[in-house]
């Protein structure tokens, strides 16, 4: 399937000091000095040859530029392969934090690793505000261990979680950008109660058959920008759920994988809210989905005031515009403009409805199927101000 669309949903200062001289010398400086503390993993002890453990490093590295006065960045440098255990990466830190990595981070291969420990988390940075993490280097999950494991895989197997490679949590003015996240194990990146988030040109991928290995992954979160990624994975490039909002995804490449979702929402009755929503320039290539939102048949969510605008390609299945709702409550001002969807092969495409009420206006193809209790929401393109100000 290959859609253009519009969617609006409602910084060389280190030289091997050590502990108490390192301290003194940081102490010392005057905030006054705008000056970055740059440290390199392999003044800490990494060997980066991708086989020896480094996680010891990276922690250590990680005490000294998150309780410097001075902004820190640490540096893995080109050429260097860092293998790291599960680890966690937490603030407030006293100051600006940069991670630019130019070599590699790679996870353990096997799945064994994690025994007695939370097997949802390999990286993880929880707390920690004004953080940057950037670099044209690769972040390697090395999942393939993990995937033949997995209950979608083989159906003997039992169902278990995986880590996802990267997850920021109660993270605030977030920044990621120009990295190659790969093989994550499960999902490759997450944004979890965190405010003020930009990820931007990444690259994420994984084969088309690794499971739940969704690009980013966004809960509980505000003010998240995506932009200028390309994500090409076995399951959603982008998923947004629980309790989101001010959500902002901008020319994004996605394929193979299952598109861009809402949702799931709604399981067992919870509550949940996710709003303000808007996909601005997708191309999606070979996927499962173009642009969905994904709720339990329950009596505790309401759908409404969701706008599908300017979206072009083709369907690979008959039904290509599907609106299937809730029985207890309708969808309602559901609003399609500008939209041609032929079939991938040829023939008819089709619009299917359930207990789904809007309007539309312009050409529309395949016909909208609403009922006729939506009243029309005039929802057309304006300027941002919540872009303005991430």
């Amino acid at each position: 399937m290959m859609i253009y669309t519009w969617i609006l949903y409602s910084v060389y200062i280190f030289s091997n000091f050590k502990d108490a001289l390192l301290d003194s010398a940081i102490t010392n400086i005057p905030r006054s000095r705008k000056t970055t503390l740059v440290l390199y993993v392999n003044e800490f002890g990494a060997q980066g040859d991708g086989f020896t453990d480094d996680t010891e490093a990276l922690e250590e590295i990680w005490k000294v530029a998150c309780s410097s006065s001075l902004r820190a960045e640490i540096v893995i440098p080109s050429q260097y392969s860092v293998l790291v255990r599960p680890i966690q990466l937490a603030g407030p830190c006293r100051s600006r934090v940069t991670i630019t990595i130019l070599g590699s981070i790679l996870a353990p291969k096997s799945p064994d690793v994690w025994d007695g420990l939370n097997k949802q988390k390999w990286i993880y940075f929880t707390g920690v505000n004004n953080l940057l993490v950037q670099g044209h280097g690769v972040v390697n999950g090395m999942g393939r261990e993990w995937w033949v494991r997995s209950c979608k895989v083989n159906t003997t197997n039992p169902c278990q979680h995986a880590p996802t490679a990267m997850t920021f949590h109660r993270c605030e003015n977030l920044k990621v950008r120009n990295l190659m996240i790969i093989d994550s194990q499960q999902m490759h990146m997450a944004f979890t109660s965190c405010v003020k988030v930009v990820a931007s040109r990444l690259r994420v991928s994984a084969p088309v058959a690794s499971p739940n290995t969704d690009g980013i992954h966004i809960s509980a979160s505000t003010r998240v920008e995506v932009k200028n990624t390309i994500i090409r994975t076995g399951d959603d490039c982008i998923s947004i759920v629980s309790n989101s909002s001010r959500i902002r995804v901008r020319n994004i490449t996605c394929g193979p994988g299952h598109g861009i979702s809402i949702g799931s929402l709604g399981k067992s009755n919870t509550w949940s809210q996710v709003h303000d929503v808007r996909v601005d320039g997708a191309h999606f290539l070979n996927t499962e989905n173009g642009v969905r939102i994904k709720t339990w048949q329950t009596s505790a969510l309401l759908v409404k005031n969701i706008s599908y605008i300017h979206i072009k390609g083709t369907s690979a299945t008959e039904n290509a515009i599907r609106f299937a709702c809730s029985d207890t409550y309708p969808c309602q001002g559901l609003y399609l403009e500008d939209i041609q969807l032929v079939p991938e092969s040829g023939g008819v495409s089709k619009s299917f409805c359930w207990e789904a009420e809007g309007s539309s206006s312009g050409q529309i193809y395949p016909p909208p199927c609403f009922s006729c209790g939506g009243s029309f929401i005039d929802q057309k393109v304006r300027s941002d101000p919540m872009l303005k100000s991430i």
